[in-house]
């Protein structure tokens, strides 16, 4: 919010992420119940000529540009070799905690998660179902085509049960400045609906 606030630009709004992150922070709990549940965080960041995908550990952060085609982000890092923009000592951290020799080619979500970024598009999970429902519709999504996507609860993207999805966001940005933006949200915590 704070981003949408202060920025007029994706790539400035990816910059006041990234200050804020490092000056405060992240935390909080991520569910209304007592139960202590948080994680970090990843971001699409979008104006009408370029889209960034943020992603977080703790105060570290790799920032990827999306050059093309399409791009999805969902409840885990996805970030690999593609670095546009990162935390300075991103590289330095992962290496003092023995998470990366400083040899190999450096991987964000290899090094900073638990999942086996090999198979994050072929397992069958919401980031790879999301990434599948993407390119299915690649070159003519619309937005009632997002909005079905959004919806899809075979996949998992439309979640039930203790972790339900509580809303859905689908924005048309197009790149001609005399038309407007027009921005869709859910009004219920069932995109379904």
């Amino acid at each position: 919010r704070l981003g949408l606030e202060r920025a007029d630009t994706a790539e400035k709004a990816l910059c006041v992420i990234v200050d804020l992150l490092e000056k405060y922070g992240q935390g909080g709990n991520c569910m209304e119940s007592q139960m202590a549940f948080t994680y970090h965080n990843s971001f699409l960041i979008a104006d009408r000529k370029e889209a960034w995908v943020l992603e977080t550990s703790g105060k570290y952060w790799a920032a990827e540009k999306v050059e093309g085609g399409v791009r999805n982000i969902s409840n885990q890092l996805s970030i690999t070799t593609k670095i546009d923009r990162e935390h300075p000592e991103l590289k330095e951290y992962a290496k003092s905690k023995g998470w990366w020799d400083g040899e190999k080619e450096f991987d964000f979500a290899a090094t900073y998660s638990y999942v086996n970024t090999a198979r994050m598009t072929t397992s069958g999970g919401r980031y790879c179902e999301g990434y599948k429902l993407l390119n299915k519709h690649k070159g003519s999504i619309t937005s009632e085509i997002m909005m079905e996507i959004l919806r899809d609860k075979e996949s998992g993207i439309n979640m039930e049960g203790g972790f339900m999805t509580t809303g859905s966001m689908v924005s048309v940005l197009p790149q001609q400045p005399n038309l407007p933006c027009i921005h869709f949200f859910t009004g219920t915590p069932d995109p379904a609906r």
